[in-house]
């Protein structure tokens, strides 16, 4: 392919008005004060003296998409005098301080469509996660069917379009690329944009030709932005260092031939001696786990609606909205009620109806946790950004913990009056279950956040409490006094952990797709064995669950692997979906298990 760069002096006055001028500001990775900060008022400034018809910013604004993060990098871009649409990328998305609700409030929405200069180009861009939890990116079902019509709309006027979004178009980066690149096709798309790597990559995403672009500070110590110059025949991709002339990097014609990105897998077939029965497909994309009773299964959308489903046939029983993605899973309680953590507080709901009974508000932050029971009375303990509190059913508080210094997520366990949980302020920690009283807290000794056990549901034992953290450790850790018993790093654990039904076993999904089975019994690191599950590279946090004699685990693309620990081998794998698998969740009335996957779909597992 022939490629002409005009100097970009030049090029500006080409273009007139049958071209389009972009400036694209990917990766700024803000927070206040930091050196970001400062070099990013400077392109802005740059920009504003560009004549550019329209500015995007494609994600990764910040560093943990805190508030404060927001609100700041929001200022500096309110200085931009273009028109501008601004995108979220992983780290607004993952470790969000209001479960992504405060991007929206901020921009208005986390996706966008315009018309650029002459009104002969559309530039769309859409939200790709992943959401509240490592993951691959991930497209929710709204944004596509949304994606669609604005497509059929703006195809229809006869207008080129220019896709924007902050991650490639690729397996292992992309769950659903496929269905994305499907869509994409069938119109006249000339190009994707993206950013995520901080490298410069050209790549086709089947046949459209797609550019990863420039972070705003690069390993060769510059900081800038990407310009796109867009002619009928050709876009032009030009480095813009802050400061310095602009240097041509890539140029794609606006025309190219489809190429086949049909997934090839054949369909699965049933496991023999098992059912795996599909009982619900959203309309939405489900971040949460499963409440179960035995009637119900509850579930929580990323469209906010909080709903219920009957197990005997998959119908739709009620749906409740709450205004914002929801990730912690509904908790059935006493009197056939149910808790719905929410992005604003919590929802007690009539299980039957869908009536809401009560509503709590929260002025601290959302609640992400997943929560659980006391068997003894039926209270609810449930955690939530910087604080985990206990409730009665009818929702008043016994006590609230919050001296937390960012947000717990995963479930609680419950032994006697002994509460275990991790946070994402590098903490693990144990209260007295009766008052939240702090008994002890350890640490990895990592100052980093993201190492510690924010997202893991320990193994507890008798006398240890054993858990494994992105700082890639298992740990067993005295129950009584908080003191490490032993630490092991032979494997490459990340969230993924769970115990046998006798409690004498601690099983562990790695991130080379093993699992790896420990003796939790043992007073030292103890391995019984280790299953090759054929995964590969998977960091996917759920959970591994067994029953009557059968682990299961589950994946980023949407694997679910039952491995038989007697014989130590995988019994079947299916690929029940693309997208995460959320969590295994028992069912408490029946033999049987429920996992919910991202692309919004639920399962059913029946040992026959």
């Amino acid at each position: 392919m022939k490629r002409l760069f005009l100097p970009l002096a030049a090029a500006a006055i080409a273009l007139g008005a049958w071209g389009q001028r972009i400036a694209v500001l990917s990766d700024v990775h803000v927070t206040p004060g930091n050196e970001n900060d400062r070099q990013l008022r400077a392109a802005v400034e740059e920009i504003n003296r560009g004549g550019f018809d329209y500015v995007v910013v494609n994600g990764d604004l910040s560093n943990e998409g805190s508030d404060a993060e927001l609100a700041n990098v929001k200022t500096i871009l309110d200085g931009i005098t273009a028109p501008l649409s601004v995108l979220p990328g992983n780290h607004e998305n993952n470790w969000s301080q209001s479960a992504t609700k405060t991007f929206v409030d901020t921009w208005g929405n986390d996706r966008f469509i315009a018309a650029v200069g002459a009104d002969s180009l559309v530039i769309v861009g859409i939200n790709c996660g992943p959401y509240m939890k490592m993951g691959d990116g991930h497209v929710k079902q709204e944004d596509l069917h949304w994606l669609r019509a604005e497509l059929e709309k703006a195809a229809a006027k006869g207008r080129r379009i220019l896709s924007f979004n902050h991650y490639p178009l690729r397996e292992n980066d992309l769950d659903n690329w496929r269905e994305y690149v499907q869509l994409l096709q069938q119109f006249p798309v000339i190009g994707h944009i993206n950013g995520h790597y901080h490298s410069w990559i050209e790549y086709r995403a089947g046949g459209i030709p797609a550019v990863m672009t420039r972070a705003l500070d690069m390993r060769d110590g510059t900081y800038g932005y990407t310009i796109l110059e867009v002619t009928p025949d050709w876009v032009h991709v030009y480095d813009k260092s802050i400061g310095r002339d602009a240097e041509p990097r890539f140029a794609f014609a606006t025309t190219h031939r489809n190429e086949d990105v049909a997934d090839k897998t054949t369909a699965w077939q049933q496991p023999d001696g098992f059912e795996v029965q599909k009982v619900w497909t959203d309309s939405a994309s489900i971040f949460t786990r499963l409440g179960i009773d035995a009637e119900r299964i509850y579930f929580g959308n990323s469209l906010g609606a909080a709903r219920a489903i009957a197990k005997a046939d998959g119908k739709e029983l009620w749906s409740i909205p709450t205004g914002a993605s929801l990730f912690g899973r509904p908790v059935p309680v006493a009197k056939g009620r149910v808790f719905i953590p929410t992005a604003t507080g919590i929802v007690i709901a009539d299980g039957v109806t869908g009536r809401a009974v009560k509503t709590i508000a929260s002025k601290e932050g959302p609640y992400v946790a997943d929560g659980i029971t006391d068997p003894r009375n039926g209270d609810v303990l449930l955690g939530g950004y910087k604080r985990i509190e206990r409730r009665t059913p009818a929702g008043k508080a016994v006590w609230s913990y919050d001296s937390l210094f960012n947000y717990c997520q995963a479930a609680a366990v419950l032994d006697g009056d002994d509460l275990f949980f991790g946070a994402w302020d590098t903490n693990l920690r144990c209260l007295d279950a009766r008052t939240g009283r702090l008994r002890w807290a350890w640490n990895n000794g990592k100052k980093a956040n993201m190492l510690g056990p924010g997202n893991v549901v320990p193994v507890v034992t008798e006398d240890k409490v054993i858990i494994v953290a992105p700082d890639r450790y298992m740990t067993a850790i005295d129950r009584a006094t908080g003191r490490t018993i032993w630490r092991d790093n032979s494997h490459r654990y990340r969230e993924s952990l769970g115990r046998s039904a006798d409690g004498r076993v601690a099983y562990a999904k790695t991130m080379d797709g093993e699992l790896v089975a420990v003796d939790a019994s043992a007073p030292v690191f103890t391995e019984l064995w280790t299953v090759d599950m054929g995964l590969g590279y998977d960091h996917a946090p759920c959970i591994v669950a067994e029953r009557d004699g059968v682990v299961y685990a589950g994946s980023r693309r949407g694997i679910l692997t039952a491995v038989d620990p007697a014989a130590r081998r995988v019994l079947w794998q299916l690929p029940i979906g693309v997208s995460e698998i959320n969590g295994i969740d028992l069912d408490p009335t029946s033999d049987d298990i429920y996992v919910s996957l991202i692309e919004g779909t639920i399962f059913r597992v029946r040992k026959l």
